[in-house]
């Protein structure tokens, strides 16, 4: 699309923000029952939560995100990856059978690599991020990439409300950036759909939660919104991709990194992230998502600024403002809050 296209589609982009917000809040609503029957969350070691909680829900933002996405390509006349769509419904029912029996992890591991590689090694050739690379490497590094944004994006989901604090700012970012021209069109499609079916599912999810999204949500989440930020690197714009998530990319890798280098069985329950040390430290529910979410909204700030300005100084100045901006948030949850 043309820009002038890009920025005429606004409103309808708003128009399917809202149906998968319906779509969303009403399939919550309408399972809620079910999933208190089959798939209860019960609290465990890494668990925020003190109540048994019924998971799951993630199948009405998935549900949502597709229908409307897949709605507003057939309108837009614009292909989305049929491989990123398998891919999605292939890794919920992975996620949707773990949230009900319990998958051993070399299972899930194996399950959401085949996901991730068929979207990775399905792209066109010409769909490079740094093409002095192999092909085969690059490929390789990315699958590596995308499945452990998957699995980071399951593990930060421990606490009410901190997936929407997460997804709807990065989301809403994209969606701007698309109607700017700076993204790929089926990259805005699904990053509008899914913002709104996160709109949708958040008042069921706001403290104390009534309903969780389970591994059948985070998990394809954390795939759609990958494939996005990759779309996003694929323009040229790495900085963007990388400076958007960054929040769940600091808590999750510094976490894992911390535990494997003090020998902890770091695939196991735990609550060492800085969010859940931030609970321990005092701080209330709302206050750890409302710090979140505002330094998510500065992220998504700090990308739109850089992005049209295509300044390597406004870029770099960008980046080292939402890496400090980061880091201050990460020391605050890690110290106990002043009573």
């Amino acid at each position: 699309m043309s820009p002038a296209a890009h920025a005429m589609a606004a409103a309808p982009l708003l128009l399917a923000l809202a149906i998968a917000a319906l779509i969303s809040a009403f399939v919550t609503l309408a399972s809620r029952p079910l999933l208190q029957s089959y798939a209860l969350a019960r609290p465990n070691a890494r668990s925020s939560h003190r109540i048994p909680t019924p998971q799951g829900a993630g199948i009405a933002v998935i549900a949502a995100t597709l229908i409307v996405a897949l709605a507003s390509s057939a309108w837009a006349d614009v292909a989305l990856p049929p491989a990123l769509v398998a891919a999605t419904v292939g890794i919920a029912l992975v996620g949707f059978a773990d949230d009900v029996v319990s998958l051993p992890a070399l299972v899930r591991l194996v399950l959401q690599a085949a996901a991730v590689g068929a979207v990775v090694f399905t792209a066109p050739e010409t769909a490079r991020i740094a093409p002095v690379l192999p092909l085969a490497l690059e490929r390789g590094l990315i699958l590596l990439a995308g499945v452990w944004f998957v699995n980071l994006v399951n593990f930060m989901d421990g606490l009410d409300l901190m997936t929407v604090a997460e997804v709807v700012p990065v989301t809403a970012a994209l969606l701007l950036l698309g109607c700017l021209s700076d993204l790929s069109w089926p990259a805005v499609l699904i990053a509008t759909a899914l913002c709104g079916a996160m709109l949708g599912f958040a008042p069921f999810n706001r403290p104390v939660a009534k309903v969780f999204l389970g591994d059948v949500g985070s998990l394809p989440i954390g795939l759609l919104l990958g494939w996005c930020l990759l779309e996003l690197a694929r323009q040229g714009q790495m900085a963007a991709a990388l400076l958007l998530p960054a929040y769940y990319l600091a808590d999750s890798s510094i976490t894992l990194f911390r535990r494997i280098a003090r020998r902890e069985p770091f695939l196991s329950a735990h609550r060492t992230h800085f969010y859940q040390r931030a609970t321990d430290n005092g701080f209330m529910v709302p206050q750890v998502v409302g710090e979140v979410f505002a330094l998510n909204l500065m992220l998504a700030s700090l990308v739109i600024v850089s992005v049209r300005a295509g300044s390597v100084t406004i870029t770099l100045v960008s980046l080292f403002a939402g890496a400090a901006a980061t880091a201050f948030l990460l020391r605050r949850f890690s110290r106990v809050q002043a009573s």
